[in-house]
């Protein structure tokens, strides 16, 4: 049975490649979100069993989408990590892929670390 997954990016190139990348890993249903603010619609509508989400977009943070996505009864198991450029990848070597309690990713994603992130949230 494949998984569906949720990606939120305000670039619209990263999210067609980790799209792309995802499907061809494994067996990934995957829908991209480009508007912080789609997230809860395509969320209930798509029923993700992940969401990555990026943390900068301009028209709403992914701190206030994932607030959001907690205080909705229909979509607050669904598990989500951040995805950012704030983090560098010798930042999270040094202390991990957790900060306040939420798991997250240092841009640039490789496809391998979404593939284990998936594998580690969903099972």
């Amino acid at each position: 049975m494949s998984k569906r997954i949720l990606v939120v990016d305000d670039e619209v190139a990263l999210t067609r490649m980790v799209q792309m990348n995802l499907e061809r890993a494994g067996d990934y249903e995957v829908m991209t979100v480009n508007q912080g603010s789609e997230v809860l619609n395509a969320a209930r509508e798509f029923r993700p069993d992940m969401i990555f989400l990026d943390v900068m977009m301009p028209d709403k943070s992914g701190d206030e989408v994932a607030e959001e996505l907690r205080e909705d009864p229909a979509l607050s198991k669904i598990p989500f990590a951040f995805m950012t450029a704030i983090v560098t990848k010798d930042e999270t070597d040094a202390m991990g892929t957790n900060i306040g309690g939420n798991e997250f990713l240092a841009k640039p994603v490789k496809t391998e670390e979404l593939v284990a992130m998936i594998e580690k949230m969903t099972d």
